[in-house]
C-alpha cells in the first residue's frame, strides 16, 4: 500500500483525510494526536506495520509488515450519536462481520471487541476517546485484522487462539479491497447506530449466544452465566444458574466447558 494508491481506491468514500505510514508505533496514537489537532470526521490513519500496536488493557497487538490491516478511524459524533457512544464498538464489529460474510465466511463477535472465525480470533477493536472538558470531543476506532497467515503470532504469546483470513479462505484477499468494504460498511451502518435493528443485528452475531460463559473482570470477581443478549448500551446480559439476570459492562468472555 501507499498513500496515493489508498487515496485513489478510497476516493469515492466520504472520508476526511488519509495518513498512511509504512511503519508506525501505533495507528491509534497517531490518530489520537491528530484528533486533538482538529482532524476531520472520518479521517483515517493506516499502516503496513505497527511496532507498538495495542489492544484492550494495553495488550500487545502484533502487526508484521504487509500481512495485516492496521487502521484507526476518527469519528466526530453528531449530537444524536452522542447518546449512543457505547455502541461504537458494535458499529466496528458489525462492519467487520458484514465484510467477512461477503467473502463467504461465518464471523462472530466475541463480546466486547473481537471477531472470531471458526472459534479463533481474526480481528480486534480498540475504542479510545478524546475529551474536551467533561464532553467527548471525538472517538478513535482502532481495528486490526489478520489478513495473511504471517499476521498470526506464535502460540506462545497468544492469550486466545488466532487465525487469519488466508487460513479461512485458502488465499490472502487484497487488503485494500477488505479496507474499502469495511469502511463502506461503517458508513452504511452509522446512521442506524441508535436503532433497535442495529442492536438486534449485534445480538444475532454474538459468539456463544445461549451458551454458558465465564466473564473475567480485572480486579473483580468473575461471573458465569448463559448469554441471553445485550442491553441498549452494549453491556452483555447473562442469566445465572438461579435464573437471575445480570449485566456486565467490562470483561473478557471465555466459553465455560461442561464438566
Amino acid at each position: 500500500m501507499d498513500q496515493n494508491e489508498l487515496r485513489k481506491k478510497l476516493s469515492q468514500l466520504p472520508l476526511g483525510e488519509i495518513r498512511y505510514f509504512a511503519s508506525v508505533g501505533s495507528t491509534n496514537d497517531e490518530a489520537l494526536a491528530w484528533a486533538a489537532n482538529n482532524a476531520k470526521d472520518m479521517s483515517l490513519v493506516i499502516a503496513d506495520e505497527q511496532t507498538m500496536g495495542r489492544g484492550r488493557l494495553d495488550r500487545k497487538w502484533y502487526t508484521p509488515r504487509d500481512t495485516a490491516i492496521a487502521l484507526s478511524l476518527i469519528l466526530r459524533p453528531t449530537l444524536k450519536e452522542r447518546a449512543y457512544l457505547s455502541r461504537i464498538v458494535g458499529l466496528a464489529a458489525l462492519a467487520m462481520v458484514d465484510t467477512f460474510r461477503a467473502l463467504g465466511l461465518s464471523p462472530q463477535i466475541k463480546w466486547p471487541n473481537d471477531i472470531l472465525l471458526n472459534g479463533r480470533k481474526v480481528a480486534g477493536i480498540l475504542i479510545e476517546l478524546v475529551w474536551s472538558g467533561d464532553e467527548v470531543d471525538c472517538l478513535v476506532i482502532g481495528i486490526g485484522i489478520n489478513v495473511e497467515k504471517g499476521a498470526v503470532p506464535s502460540t506462545d504469546i497468544l492469550g486466545f487462539p488466532a487465525t487469519s483470513l488466508e487460513h479461512a479462505l485458502g488465499y490472502a484477499p487484497d487488503r485494500i479491497v477488505i479496507l474499502h468494504s469495511l469502511l463502506t460498511n461503517i458508513i452504511s451502518l452509522r446512521p442506524h447506530l441508535g436503532s433497535n435493528s442495529f442492536m438486534e443485528a449485534w445480538e444475532r452475531s454474538l459468539a456463544y449466544y445461549g451458551r454458558q460463559v465465564r466473564v473475567e473482570m480485572s480486579g473483580e470477581q468473575n461471573v458465569t452465566g448463559r448469554i441471553i443478549g445485550l442491553d441498549s448500551d452494549g453491556s452483555l446480559r447473562l442469566r445465572d444458574e438461579h435464573g437471575k439476570t445480570m449485566s456486565v459492562r467490562f470483561g473478557d468472555v471465555r466459553l465455560r466447558l461442561s464438566t
